[in-house]
């Protein structure tokens, strides 16, 4: 955010805004000349009760715009928030509420937007309509599964955060590829030990490896069936593909940072520097995999894909990736894809995934994500399986979507570079709309 901006709001630049009533506000939800828009974190927007409010989760029918998102330091930003604004329907014809918990959010926001011309400006205290247990709000199912940096905040406080009041052992993880010395070193969220993917998928293919050396992988980082495990990462992809592979061993609880460590340090969060070592164990108290179902194999894949009518396949890859074009690798050459696979969007190259997470790289409305699927006839309720690559993407996907609610979902991990390393197993150029 600019000095400038940051001027403009503690000068009262938006005092003009003007404030509307719960009543009033009740009437205003299915008025489609108004828009109420979320304007505190993704996290509060998700499920999480934030800054005091009573029920987590969001006004029915709200879309979110974060302030936070304001202060992302990026060379797309205008246009992907202006992009945002046009997707979520927040036009200068229409009446904006704005509400936030802070009395902060709001006021950042509409700055934002009356800098751009917007006029009819509302603000809104949610805790008056979360107080409120007969107006509705909703939350996604699984929010609990993508946690806020402020809530492993106060975990590493000493305190006991809502959906944790029956955790026993709360474990944090830093994953990311190489050493310690490439990412863990230079800052990572405290008492976190670190993860090499590579353990878990090693050179030179970079597949998932053998239940076996699972099971030790386990054993070596002292993971039981009934610990909390918290994922953190400065690339998120790489936290996600860590936490499908711990669920898939049987890890009972396992949660992710929402938008990674650089959501740690935009709430003036410290980072710790010392290296933490690993703690092994003798058992895991479960045979391993105890959730076999949640990574599907090759030969798993071609029975799925012959029953079209219950099975759909999510070519979580961009665009170029899925008709051909490239291969997405510098390392990997053959082009194309799965025969019958679907496109389900990603992002501009195989380490992007912005058509699924907002820009401060936390995760994406629901509601968007449903609506892009929709457009591919991706069918939720059959049985999806998400793939890309090599599984980082799609990990992420697959996540999201069980935050979401969608459970008779899995990851095909090898992805396109596991299917066609075998030159027998038939592949589809082209556009496949």
């Amino acid at each position: 955010m600019s000095k400038k901006l940051r001027e403009e709001i503690e000068e009262g630049f938006c005092a003009n805004v003007k404030s509307i009533s719960t009543e009033d506000l009740k009437e205003k939800v299915q008025d489609e000349s108004w828009v109420i828009v979320d304007t505190r974190l993704n996290d509060a927007y998700n499920g999480w009760k934030l800054d005091g409010v009573k029920r987590g989760g969001h006004i029915r029918g709200a879309v979110d715009f974060s302030a936070n998102w304001l202060y992302v330091d990026s060379d797309k930003k205008d246009k992907v928030l202006e992009q945002a604004l046009k997707t979520k329907g927040i036009d200068l014809d229409k009446n904006i509420v704005l509400y936030d918990a802070n009395g902060k959010d709001a006021l950042l926001v509409a700055t934002y937007l009356s800098k751009k011309g917007y006029k009819n400006l509302y603000k809104y205290d949610i805790k008056q309509w979360a107080n409120n247990e007969n107006l509705p709000m909703e939350r996604y199912k699984n929010y609990q599964m993508i946690v806020p940096a402020s809530i492993i905040k106060d975990i590493l406080d000493g305190k006991i955060p809502e959906t944790f009041e029956y955790s026993k052992n709360i474990k944090m993880i830093e994953a990311s590829w190489g050493e310690e010395k490439e990412s863990y070193a230079k800052g990572h969220i405290p008492t976190s030990v670190h993860i090499n993917t590579d353990i878990i998928e090693p050179p030179p293919t970079w597949m998932l490896t053998n239940n076996d050396n699972l099971a030790k992988f386990a054993l070596d980082y002292g993971f039981t069936k009934d610990d909390t495990v918290i994922v953190s990462s400065s690339a998120s992809m790489a936290s996600y593909r860590i936490a499908i592979i711990l669920r898939y061993i049987g890890v009972r609880d396992v949660r992710v940072l929402n938008g990674g460590i650089n959501s740690w340090l935009s709430k003036g969060y410290e980072l710790e520097l010392t290296s933490n070592p690993k703690s092994s164990c003798t058992t895991f108290g479960e045979n391993i995999p105890a959730n076999p179902q949640l990574i599907v194999s090759i030969p798993e894949l071609k029975q799925k894909l012959r029953d079209k009518n219950k099975f759909t396949l999510v070519d979580n890859r961009s665009w170029d990736e899925h008709i051909g074009k490239i291969s997405g690798y510098s390392y990997y050459d053959k082009k194309g894809r799965i025969p019958g696979a679907l496109y389900g969007h990603a992002g501009s190259d195989s380490v992007s995934l912005e058509e699924y997470r907002n820009i401060d790289n936390t995760m994406r409305n629901q509601y968007e994500i449903l609506a892009m699927w929709d457009k591919e006839n991706i069918d939720t309720n059959k049985q999806l399986a998400f793939m890309c690559g090599s599984g980082w993407r799609a990990a992420e996907v697959l996540t999201y979507a069980n935050v979401m609610g969608f459970e008779n979902t899995s990851l095909y991990s090898d992805g396109w570079m596991g299917w066609s390393l075998d030159d027998s197993n038939p592949i589809e150029t082209g556009d496949s709309k």
